[in-house]
């Protein structure tokens, strides 16, 4: 591999099939789509009209893999059983989706503990994720991603996804690193010493080749402040120094790069934060 795939999470006003044009707009090489609204419990699966656009527009671009991201009311480690019930059911809906329309795989957070016992919460969001993959057979991965700590969230340090991923022991879980949140968490500042021992212990901790996606954001908030704010790239405190000393990581090459950032214009990605995000690539 010379340089890594970089895109953009895009929307899908209009269909699905439709985020490929946008961004092949903006000069993403991969996506990131909501296959169903982010902020309701309910979902549609797509139809078969739709499924075979959504395909079809993939290969006609040659943009992929295509990631989905769960619905942000997702909490497997919640203390109310009927809120894991719910997001129980509600990720397989959108596992299931991923998995009609061909998608590399769901990326989610895992969720928060609120106030129970951390270990419990988690044997807890394990369990949630064996019945999500029992309930969607198929190719398409569970993706964990790791948050920036606040609110007792679940999957702030590497110690905690990997406690998760290696109890499931399943080839189809995942992880996402988002760059934002690995900063706001106090995992990682970006210059070279820091990030060559991330990934080290990511390495040690999960197997890189267990990393599909890196969330590629800077940071509006402060290392350590557990506050999730995403930048556009170089605006924030991650900063351009920062995305340059990361992108000599070659052993995060392989892994999609989607960007998730409010954009110049505040509407979203958009083909500058790209096009500085491909120049630290050579």
């Amino acid at each position: 591999m010379t340089k890594p795939k970089i895109g953009a999470h895009v929307s899908t006003a209009g269909g699905l099939w439709t985020a490929f044009g946008r961004a092949k707009e903006i000069g993403a090489d991969c996506i990131q789509i909501f296959g169903a609204s982010p902020r309701t419990w309910q979902t549609k699966l797509p139809n078969e009209d739709e499924i075979n656009k959504f395909k079809e527009e993939g290969k006609r671009t040659g943009i992929g893999p295509a990631y989905l991201h769960a619905s942000y009311l997702v909490n497997l480690g919640s203390p109310n059983p009927e809120l894991v019930s719910k997001s129980i059911r509600n990720l397989s809906d959108h596992l299931k989706i991923a998995e009609l329309i061909g998608a590399a795989g769901l990326i989610f957070h895992i969720g928060s503990s609120t106030g129970m016992d951390k270990e419990k919460s988690l044997n807890q969001a394990i369990s949630g994720m064996k019945k999500v993959l029992a309930n969607v057979p198929g190719k398409s991965f569970l993706v964990m991603e790791n948050t920036a700590g606040g609110g007792e969230k679940i999957g702030k340090t590497i110690e905690e996804l990997a406690f998760i991923f290696k109890k499931i022991g399943s080839k189809r879980v995942k992880i996402c690193l988002d760059t934002a949140h690995a900063f706001e968490s106090g995992i990682v500042k970006y210059d070279a010493g820091n990030i060559k021992a991330f990934a080290d212990r990511v390495d040690k901790e999960i197997g890189l080749e267990n990393v599909v996606a890196i969330h590629a954001n800077d940071s509006k908030t402060l290392w350590n402040s557990h506050n999730d704010r995403h930048e556009n790239i170089g605006e924030g405190y991650v900063g351009l120094p920062g995305f340059k000393a990361l992108a000599k990581e070659k052993r995060l090459w392989d892994k999609a790069w989607l960007l998730e950032v409010p954009g110049f214009d505040n509407n979203g990605p958009d083909k500058r934060n790209i096009k500085i995000l491909k120049s630290y690539f050579s």
